[in-house]
């Protein structure tokens, strides 16, 4: 039991580090830090889901960002599945930006 915990660990650290490669094109900051991703479960199957937002909902990658996101999770050699579900609740907001987005934008 112990070694599926630290899988399932080891494998959700994999899929922040793949997070942080992606970015908002009009943000130089990965949807990670910019507060994007509020959730990843992983099952006992390593099946992902990814609760994300945009920042808004007429956001113009709104049809390609989460698809980026789920090809790459899936590129994890320990995933089995990958799938991204889109929400806007709660609204995504500034407040949501870690203190390393915030100094990346200035905004310190």
């Amino acid at each position: 039991m112990a070694e599926e915990t630290l899988n399932t660990e080891e494998l959700g650290e994999k899929i922040v580090r793949v997070l942080k490669t992606i970015f908002d094109p009009e943000i130089p900051v990965d949807i990670y830090e910019l507060g994007l991703i509020y959730d990843v479960f992983v099952n006992e199957d390593d099946e992902v889901k990814i609760l994300m937002t945009l920042t808004t909902p007429n956001c113009p990658v709104a049809e390609t960002l989460p698809k980026e996101v789920e090809d790459k999770v899936k590129s994890l050699k320990m995933v089995k599945d990958a799938e991204v579900e889109i929400t806007f609740d709660p609204p995504w907001s500034q407040d949501l930006m870690s203190e390393e987005a915030k100094l990346e934008l200035g905004m310190l």
